[in-house]
C-alpha cells in the first residue's frame, strides 16, 4: 500500500535513506513525503505500529522488475528426457542409445532410462535391471543415479541426473 492506501492512525516511519525517524501520525509522515516528492509506503503492515518507508515508489517496481527479469534469464531449465532401451537389445542399438543419453547428460538434462517389457518378457526382469545397471556403469563419470532401477508395471525405471 502507498500514500492515501495506508489507514493506519500512526505509523514507525524510515527515512529515505533508511534512517529512523520514529513513531509519527499518518498524516505527518505523508505530508513528510509530499515535501520530499518521494513516496510512503506500507513495508511491514502487520507490524504494531506499521512500517512505513519514505521511496520513489515507481525506481523501487522499476529495479525489482529488472532484478526479476534478471533472475529469470540466469535461470536453468531443467528438462527429463526419456530413453526408451528394450530387454532383447542388440549391442549396435545400445551403443545408440547410449551416446543419446550421453548427450542428454551433457546438455545438463536428466534422463530417465526405461526398458519395456512385453509380452511374457516380464518374467526376465532381471534382464532390463542388467541392461540399466549397464547405463549406469557406462555414464558413472558424468551422472549420478537420482532413482534406482524399479520396476512399475511394465517398464523398469531409472533417472539419472548430471553431476555438477
Amino acid at each position: 500500500m502507498i500514500n492515501d492506501e495506508i489507514r493506519a492512525k500512526e505509523v514507525r516511519l524510515v527515512g529515505a535513506e533508511g534512517e529512523q525517524i520514529g513513531i509519527k501520525p499518518i498524516r505527518e509522515a505523508l505530508q513528510m513525503a509530499i515535501d520530499l516528492n518521494l513516496d510512503l509506503v506500507n513495508v511491514a503492515p502487520t507490524a504494531k505500529p506499521p512500517v512505513c518507508r519514505i521511496m520513489d515508489y515507481g525506481k523501487f517496481r522499476y529495479e525489482q522488475q529488472k532484478k526479476e527479469k534478471e533472475a529469470r534469464k540466469n535461470q536453468k531449465i531443467v528438462d527429463i528426457k526419456e530413453v526408451w532401451f528394450r530387454a532383447n537389445i542388440e549391442e549396435h542399438d545400445f551403443q545408440t542409445k547410449l551416446r543419446n543419453v550421453i548427450k542428454f547428460l551433457k546438455d545438463g538434462d536428466k534422463v530417465k532410462c526405461s526398458v519395456r517389457f512385453r509380452g511374457r518378457e516380464i518374467t526376465h526382469a532381471d534382464i532390463g535391471k542388467k541392461i540399466l545397471d549397464r547405463v549406469k556403469e557406462e555414464v558413472a563419470e558424468i551422472s549420478t543415479v537420482e532413482r534406482l532401477p524399479k520396476l512399475e508395471g511394465r517398464s523398469m525405471i531409472m533417472i539419472l541426473a548430471p553431476k555438477n
